[in-house]
């Protein structure tokens, strides 16, 4: 069965950090760039991360947006076929479902496109 399942959510206090994971079964994350996404209580889906598809040699690229800049860092490892989100530096504005996706863009709706069912990600005191 294809399919990509996050893992990692949880509740943090402000400042903390966390890792969350996006593995996949049934195909390869090597050929595939991944994005990761955060959907607010009450607010539409946005981007925040991208890593660029895999050669198997030199680094994939990556790319964040402005919110997460320095504080978040997207990585893979082809062997395990996971991509990680490392996030340090939580704030309460970080809360939200966190999904993984074979796209960058969170307005992608391409039916080709695989998407996780979502983590839970909590920052609050």
């Amino acid at each position: 069965q294809v399919q990509l399942a996050e893992s990692g959510g949880g509740l943090v206090q402000p400042g903390g950090s966390l890792r969350l994971s996006c593995a996949a079964s049934g195909f390869s994350l090597v050929y595939y760039k991944i994005g990761w996404f955060r959907q607010a209580p009450g607010k539409e889906r946005e981007g925040g991360s991208c890593i660029g598809s895999s050669d198997g040699i030199s680094s994939s690229s990556t790319s964040y947006a402005d919110s997460v800049k320095g504080r978040f860092t997207i990585s893979r490892d082809n062997a395990k076929n996971t991509v990680y989100l490392q996030m340090n530096s939580l704030k309460p504005e970080d809360t939200g479902v966190y999904y993984c996706a074979t796209t960058c863009d969170y307005r992608d709706y391409d039916p080709r496109n695989f998407w996780g069912q979502g983590t839970q990600v909590t920052v609050s005191s």
